[in-house]
């Protein structure tokens, strides 16, 4: 396939249907978009065990499908879990990646710094704690078809984001065998011992949306520090889920950012 490779990572508690509305808008773009399921979600493998969700081995299947795909180098955008992925992937293999885009997603190295200078985070983050208790938060989060997942994904985003054929689709994901819980262990593989994430020296752009009830806008301004050359960009009326709130703004920003070099090239 033609067009400059680039890889869509999507983030909890979506699959590769998240990223809906920018596919067709970044293909026309002249970009070959690469959409996968990540591991447990979708059509991928689910395998079991908290071990199986380590943020090395998710980098690892995100190489091993470039690979498969003969992408030498690539665009990288994540979302959320997408872009959890995606920082630790730019950092360790800056070779393989030209530009870096991440919507709602700390550098996670920042993290412990940024709950001990904004308490309000702990709060904000309270829901992982809850994600990593074993059979609990399977049992209510599955109850009377996922009701709590439901609420929390209206109750996060802007009215009218979701809609009642959105969350059908989702719940039909959520539902399968196996798959809540491979979710769930992103969270709980947290628990393990990383190595740290270190500095981004690729090109980089990051997106949030101001009125995200999980992240604080602190932590967009934590990771670009992070970075070595970075773009921040606030939304001041979006929420967690920007790109499904503001597509076109979200779309030209990641279009516009990819294509920055062929801009310049044309000066």
């Amino acid at each position: 396939m033609d067009g400059r490779p680039l890889v869509l990572l999507h983030g909890f508690p979506e699959f590769w249907w998240g990223w809906r509305k920018q596919i067709d808008a970044l293909a026309n773009d002249g970009f070959r978009v690469v959409v996968p399921d990540m591991r447990g979600y979708g059509a991928s493998d689910a395998p079991e065990g908290v071990e199986a969700y380590r943020r090395s081995l998710l980098v690892d299947d995100i190489i091993g499908l470039a690979d498969s795909l003969d992408l030498r180098r690539f665009d990288l955008v994540g979302h959320d879990w997408g872009g959890l992925v995606a920082w630790p992937l730019a950092a360790s293999h800056a070779h393989r990646v030209r530009r870096l885009v991440i919507l709602s997603a700390p550098h996670a190295d920042t993290m412990n710094d940024e709950l001990l200078k904004h308490p309000t985070q702990l709060l904000r983050s309270s829901y992982i704690a809850f994600f990593q208790l074993p059979w609990l938060a399977e049992t209510t989060l599955r109850f009377n078809r996922f009701t709590v997942l439901r609420h929390a994904l209206i109750s996060s985003a802007r009215a009218g984001t979701f809609s009642s054929s959105d969350l059908d689709r989702y719940i039909d994901l959520w539902g399968r065998d196996g798959r809540l819980t491979s979710m769930l262990n992103y969270y709980r593989a947290l628990r393990l011992p990383e190595p740290p994430v270190g500095r981004i020296t690729v090109p980089t752009r990051i997106l949030w949306g101001a009125l995200d009830t999980a992240l604080g806008v602190n932590l967009s301004h934590a990771a670009k520090e992070m970075c070595d050359q970075a773009e921040l960009m606030i939304r001041s009326d979006a929420s967690h889920w920007l790109h499904l709130e503001e597509p076109a703004w979200v779309t030209a920003a990641i279009s516009g950012f990819l294509n920055a070099d062929d801009r310049e090239a044309a000066k």
